[in-house]
């Protein structure tokens, strides 16, 4: 991959690569619509991700390609930029910007992406080409960043250059993501802990619906308002900063403060998945993945149900891995309206997987859905 990215940086750039980065996507094991809320979560890297190759220029012009879109762009160097439209630069441009606030870049940069993260599959491709970029920068430059400083920059990028309420999950686990780990985070402490997730006869596999899912667009924001709604309703009783300080007893002495059914519904979520990513830990530690998988039906129904970011394609996904005699365990990952589902499936009957799945999903739904299959990979690196 390397030296067929150098190959086109050089027909596009006219110039040699100087250097090679790459920084995966990533699955939300358990523990979904928590990262907002200051709890507990448990992503891992995947092996499907975003390189980028740069070679410094003498023009003081930042120019960004893409082998995935058509769009290309170039940028004077200057001390901030602006959001324009929808374009996939913009989550670079974003870096720049913020990384200029308080660091200097002293020359221009021709960049050339390459992502095979399925666009807008909740698998994260934003926030793994945020950390690419930003990685890239700090080794080019020097800046001296730590890992979770890259992390914390690439989140308020997304918070505050392109418009996105996200918490810190995203980026936390492409930066940070090791193999055949699962990290627990804690989002409101940033403190985590890696536990192994070695999945031994299983396979990671990563079903994408093939409906887009935009989060901007989406009814991302309108959740976190509902949980800072349930946040100051309970706060009439008691000091909470965030939803998952609660625990599951707690709640249940205080829940009467929140009146809307709806926003009942969506905190009583968060408390419980905050409870089911401390028990799947336990599992995953324990190399049970018959109790990781029933969990990961629970969170999956508990996301349809209390929280409503699921949808027909997701579900359909579930319903079928749920039938399958040969999957552990599936569930919706990501913010969900559309993206992808994941599942552990016994491996050798991965080409029976998608032999049926696809046209169980086509009847349902309309459309095919597409397959992958990974392992459980690294964080942001050099190559």
């Amino acid at each position: 991959m390397k030296t067929e990215l150098s190959d086109k940086f050089f027909a596009h750039y006219q110039q040699q690569a100087t250097a090679t980065y790459f920084t995966p996507g990533r699955v939300n094991l358990i523990g979904e619509h928590i990262d907002y809320n200051g709890g507990l979560v448990m992503p891992c890297a995947v092996t499907l991700g975003t390189w980028l190759v740069v070679a410094p220029n003498q023009d003081q012009v930042i120019r960004f390609k893409s082998l995935n879109f058509s769009e290309e762009q170039s940028f004077p160097l200057a001390s901030s930029y602006t959001k324009t439209g929808s374009e996939w630069f913009n989550y670079p441009l974003g870096v720049f910007n913020e990384i200029l606030k308080t660091k200097k870049i002293t020359t221009g940069l021709d960049l050339l992406f390459y992502g095979n993260i399925p666009v807008a599959s909740g698998l994260s491709s934003s926030a793994s080409i945020e950390v690419i970029t930003a990685y890239a920068l700090n080794e080019q430059f020097d800046l001296g960043y730590s890992r979770q400083e890259i992390a914390l920059l690439a989140q308020k990028v997304e918070n505050e250059f392109i418009g996105v309420n996200c918490g810190i999950m995203d980026q936390f686990a492409v930066t940070f993501g090791e193999k055949n780990k699962a990290i627990v985070l804690n989002c409101d402490t940033l403190k985590y802990r890696l536990v192994d997730c070695k999945p031994g006869d299983y396979v990671l596999a990563i079903i994408n619906t093939n409906k887009p899912r935009k989060l901007s667009e989406s009814k991302y924001n309108e959740r976190v308002a509902e949980c800072q709604t349930a946040l100051a309703q309970l706060n009439q009783e008691i000091t909470l900063n965030n939803l998952c300080e609660l625990t599951a007893d707690k709640f249940a002495l205080h829940s009467h403060l929140i009146t809307d059914p709806v926003i009942l519904k969506r905190a009583t979520h968060v408390i419980t998945e905050n409870d089911r990513v401390t028990l799947a830990a336990k599992a995953l530690s324990e190399d049970n993945f018959e109790d990781f998988g029933r969990l990961m039906y629970a969170s999956h129904q508990s996301l349809k149900d209390l929280y409503e970011v699921s949808g027909e394609e997701l579900d359909t996904v579930v319903e079928f891995c749920a039938q399958y005699p040969h999957v552990v365990g599936a569930r919706m990952t990501g913010a969900g309206f559309g993206g992808c589902a994941i599942a552990f499936l016994a491996k050798g009957y991965e080409d029976d997987f998608v032999a049926k799945i696809t046209p169980y999903y086509e009847e349902k739904v309309g459309y095919a859905p597409e397959v992958y299959f990974s392992d459980i990979g690294n964080g942001a690196s050099t190559i």
